[in-house]
């Protein structure tokens, strides 16, 4: 055999022995000869490992090098404008088609040195797994931007294709509307999708034949379609939380992007599947995972706008619920938590919010985090911070209080009404509880130990009202503060509206008890006692016949009212008088009960006359003593005028204050106050509203303040207090406040606190 002549033919069938990549054609029964030629000879081995080395160099060294080259411009950059991204689309596409027919030719090549050992089938697969490797390990910098905006250009025109109603229009149609196409970004009558689409296709048919589709545009059109994802939802929800979108997104992931990814993986498959039953695996692991991502990144944008959520409850329900479904299916339990603790220590817990925001706040952050998990974890862990705040404020006790009786943003009075149907749902909750116990959960893994230990004593079913009261964690505290804001309504508006105070006092004792309410019952008779007295001794002939102006009184139960503030007024002797009248009427009506006056507290219905002119003015008793002594002295003193009223200074000052603002009273030289008798022209006071003139009163309590109260509470304990640290030299904070509740237990049932206690003790130490 002529060897030169063999090595001639196997060089003609086989170019890539000479570095030729390119195919040449030979006749069938040439090349079959051949084969049995090498056969005789005992070579097909070697030619085997010669021309699979040789296609192993060129794939290295020309096919991919060459498929690279294809990509001088585009890479690297961040931000793609439209001609970039179609520039490098068609560089895709053409770099794509040439790769395949440089492959085309080494799939023949192994085509035919296979012929010469027909149990040797699988050199293709590893011709694609070389090409595969070779391709990512030659990869360069920021290709997979390009590898992204071909994709991005194929999604486009898949949705302007197959998505969009009005993509297929008539010619007549095409020439009126100028519009651009949303796919190819040409203007409608040059729209090219069509025949994009058809290089799309042809693209993908390209990388599916070389199983390169997964390995090169695999992540970046995982990244393209969770941008989708992303911007969908972006577009789609945010803002919007009175309405459910969960199965909305659902449907639009399942017809629109699962149904592209179907388009460009059909018939891909591995050599052991059909093409059907491949694809149909590959598009459900997508579907499973974008699914999750769906869940995901919903979740997200609900927990970055759960404060305005919060807000808007009970409208925002259904975000609610697609959250509910969403973190039921992935657990960001923690995420919720830190992300909302953060975003209400933002916005909610600092100086420039007042107290009854912050009230509000809580309590539809109760409302909404309950709705989303009523296990309480959540809800006792993203509160916490809100409480402790709330406990350092002072008047966070007076704006619950208030909430609770008078009509407000918070919801109070609405969930005080609910009363006794709250405490039976509670008890039927915990009896399904005990009976259902088969479909009970354990708390949610994952929450932090610390929140889950918290919980133990916990009423985890306790209603709105509880969860307020329970900021302090004594009911006493706030029964004493509704017992100071009924006093000051009782005591300030004339117009108190009796059958309002008494349900809101029906319902706080059905959740409260009795024993701590009692006296506000007591306030409220002396109320209407009052009332019947006023009407007895204003009908008395001889009271009558003596007095100059009328006094309609409030006789009070003084071991029933709150302490009240430490104020005094002198009455002048005629004013005075009146007032004797009216005790001597009460001594007649009543027998062995008299009348100690409070005469800083109540109103005065005055009459002023400047020049010709007379004005009706209601006051405080402070207020028209003031302008009484300056009838008949039209220039005081301010010290004279304190010494007269027994009003301190200070207070005296701020008094007459409301006169000087009124061009009543001015002050001519620092501590001397005039009055002013110019009737040429109109006063402030004229000018103003007798409602507006009060305002200054309707903020200042007649009632000692809470914390004075309680000074004063304490302050019985201080001898016992100084007994123990005689007689045992010294004592830590625990063991004094220890024997302190104990004297407790058998006095009159005053609680308080060991930090009330310190603060206590640190005041005395300052005084001494």
């Amino acid at each position: 055999m002529d060897i030169e002549l063999l090595w001639f033919e196997i060089s003609r069938s086989f170019p890539i022995l000479s570095g030729n990549v390119a195919i040449t054609y030979s006749d069938d029964d040439s090349h079959h000869q051949l084969c049995k030629d090498i056969i005789s000879l005992g070579l097909s081995d070697a030619l085997r490992e010669i021309v699979f080395s040789e296609i192993q160099s060129a794939v290295r060294d020309k096919i991919v090098p060459l498929f690279w080259s294809n990509f001088p411009i585009g890479l690297g950059v961040t931000e793609q404008t439209v001609e970039s991204q179609f520039l490098m689309f068609h560089q895709f596409a053409s770099a794509v088609d040439n790769l395949q027919k440089n492959v085309s030719c080494l799939e023949i090549f192994i085509e035919r040195v296979n012929k010469l050992d027909p149990r040797q089938n699988n050199d293709s697969r590893k011709l694609h797994a070389i090409l595969l490797k070779t391709l990512l390990g030659q990869m360069p910098t920021g290709f997979n931007e390009v590898v992204s905006a071909f994709y991005c250009v194929a999604f486009q025109i898949y949705i302007q294709m197959y998505t969009n109603p009005t993509a297929v229009l008539t010619d007549a149609e095409l020439m009126m509307n100028k519009k651009e196409c949303s796919g190819c970004k040409n203007e409608m009558n040059g729209c090219e999708c069509q025949s994009l689409d058809i290089l799309i296709n042809k693209t993908n048919k390209a990388l599916r034949e070389m199983e390169l589709l997964d390995g090169i545009a695999g992540e970046s059109l995982t990244l393209l379609v969770q941008k989708c994802i992303k911007g969908h939802i972006k577009e789609t929800c945010h803002g919007i939380f009175d309405r459910s979108f969960l199965r909305q997104l659902e449907i639009w992931l399942d017809e629109t992007i699962i149904n592209w990814l179907r388009k460009i993986f059909s018939h891909v498959c591995m050599h052991s599947q059909t093409p059907e039953t491949c694809t149909s695996n590959i598009i459900k692991g997508f579907k499973v995972k974008l699914t999750y991502f769906l869940y995901e990144h919903l979740a997200l944008s609900s927990i970055e706008q759960f404060f305005s959520i919060i807000i808007d409850f009970p409208d925002s329900i259904p975000a609610i619920d697609d959250l509910k479904i969403c973190m039921e299916k992935i657990d960001m339990r923690k995420h919720f938590i830190r992300t909302l603790t953060n975003t209400l220590k933002v916005r909610v817990l600092h100086p420039g919010v007042n107290t009854m925001d912050i009230l509000t706040g809580y309590i539809a952050a109760i409302k909404a985090i309950r709705y989303l998990d009523n296990s309480g974890i959540i809800l006792e862990t993203v509160t916490t911070p809100i409480r402790d705040y709330l406990r350092k404020r002072s008047d966070t006790v007076r704006r619950v209080v208030t909430g609770l009786t008078e009509e407000g943003p918070t919801d109070l009075t609405e969930e005080l009404a609910k009363g006794e149907s709250s405490k039976e749902n509670a008890k039927l909750d915990a009896n399904d509880e005990l009976n259902n116990w088969e479909n009970w959960l354990p708390d949610s893994y994952g929450i932090d130990q610390t929140a889950r230990a918290q919980l133990i004593n916990v009423n985890r079913s306790a209603d709105i009202i509880s969860m307020v009261v329970d900021i302090y964690g004594s009911k006493e505290l706030f029964m004493n503060e509704y017992r100071n804001l009924m006093a000051d309504r009782l005591l300030t508006y004339l117009d108190f509206n009796a059958d309002k105070e008494i349900r809101n006092l029906e319902l706080l004792k059905l959740r409260f008890g009795d024993s701590l309410l009692h006296s506000c019952e007591v306030m409220l008779k002396d109320l209407t006692d009052s009332k019947r007295i006023n009407s007895h001794i204003s009908s008395d002939t001889k009271y009558k016949e003596n007095k100059i102006f009328d006094i309609s009184a409030f006789t009070i139960s003084a071991q029933f009212w709150p302490t009240f503030n430490k104020e005094s007024l002198e009455l002048p002797d005629e004013i005075a008088n009146e007032f004797e009248k009216y005790t001597k009427a009460y001594e007649a009506y009543k027998g062995n009960r008299t009348l100690n006056w409070r005469t800083v507290t109540g109103r005065v219905h005055i009459l002023i006359e400047i020049g010709q002119r007379i004005i009706e003015m209601t006051v405080s008793p402070t207020h028209a003593i003031i302008l009484y002594h300056f009838q008949n002295k039209d220039e005081w003193i301010l010290e004279d005028l304190s010494q007269i009223t027994k009003v301190p200074s200070t207070i005296l000052r701020r008094r007459i204050e409301f006169w000087i603002s009124h061009d009543l009273i001015k002050e001519i030289r620092p501590g001397v106050f005039k009055l002013v008798e110019d009737d040429g022209k109109k006063s402030a006071f004229e000018k103003t509203q007798l409602s507006q003139s009060l305002g200054e009163e309707d903020v200042e309590s007649a009632m000692a303040s809470a914390s004075d109260q309680r000074e004063e509470e304490l302050q019985v304990f201080w001898s016992y207090i100084v007994g123990m640290l005689t007689n045992l030299d010294s004592l830590p904070l625990d063991r004094i406040h220890q024997m302190l509740k104990l004297f407790a237990s058998h006095g009159g049932g005053i609680e308080f606190t060991q930090d009330e206690l310190k603060n206590f003790l640190q005041r005395k130490v300052v005084h001494i």
